[in-house]
């Protein structure tokens, strides 16, 4: 048996991150008993979606690297995607190399994921070219991230933003919100839907009826990052009913 250590840097008024990535990892354990995970979460501070509390953010997260590098976590992940998507291309690989070397320094090196960095990824995984997103986020945030895919030669085709700058209410929206704007979206020349591009927004509970609706594969940063984080550990990345992205082939 096989067990493993996630480190989680969480944003402080996040109540989602701590109940979708283990619930996953959960799931992933139910189908095969031979992995096992734990998580672990170190928090930084932010209440409000601005640019400059998310900016701050990104500074305090050195300090989590290296409490979960105390913690010898076996992988890292720094799931607040658009505090990184706002320093620009390429951010979530200066994001990652700067949180590896702050545990490193702690005495503790680990491989770091961020959620920014495995959308990307999962969308490439996916072979998708073209992408809806749905985003909690004011439009300048959402535009933000558009421009961050764009950098990377994925074109969003339509944006939906809920204008909710409060992180807590983030976390109260409901999956079922998500599954009324998901049935709005025009997907005629889509490969991909991005139902939540923030890790506070609830929809792991929406995806599978949202991609059987749509008839294309449904991604979320949630999603997007245990993909990341099972690949980065060496472990097949399957998670049932989490969308195309984690569905197999695994069943053995």
């Amino acid at each position: 048996m096989s067990g493993y250590r996630i480190g989680l840097v969480v944003p402080s008024s996040n109540t989602t991150m701590e109940t979708e990535i283990p619930e996953m990892l959960r799931r992933r354990e139910v189908v095969d008993p031979t992995v096992r995970f734990t998580t672990h979460a170190s928090r930084v501070r932010l209440r409000q979606v601005t640019a400059e509390e998310l900016a701050r953010m990104n500074r305090s997260a050195l300090r989590c690297a290296a409490e979960l590098a105390d913690a010898r976590c076996d992988v890292l992940a720094y799931a607040c995607l658009v505090a990184v998507m706002c320093e620009g291309a390429g951010a979530h690989e200066r994001a990652e190399r700067r949180l590896g070397r702050a545990a490193g320094r702690a005495g503790h090196d680990m491989p770091v994921v961020t959620s920014a960095g495995a959308l990307v990824a999962g969308l490439r995984a996916l072979g998708a070219r073209r992408v809806a997103l749905i985003a909690p986020y004011l439009p300048p945030l959402t535009a933000t991230v558009a421009a961050y895919l764009a950098a990377y030669g994925l074109q969003v085709t339509e944006a939906v933003s809920l204008c909710e700058p409060d992180n807590v209410a983030v976390g109260r929206i409901p999956a079922a919100r998500l599954v009324e704007l998901a049935d709005r979206l025009d997907v005629t020349d889509v490969d991909a839907v991005v139902l939540s591009a923030c890790v506070q927004l609830p929809s792991l509970a929406a995806v599978p009826q949202v991609e059987a609706s749509l008839g294309r594969p449904v991604l979320t940063a949630a999603t997007a990052t245990v993909h990341q984080l099972l690949t980065g550990l060496g472990v097949e990345p399957y998670v049932p009913d989490a969308g195309r992205l984690l569905a197999g082939p695994m069943p053995r």
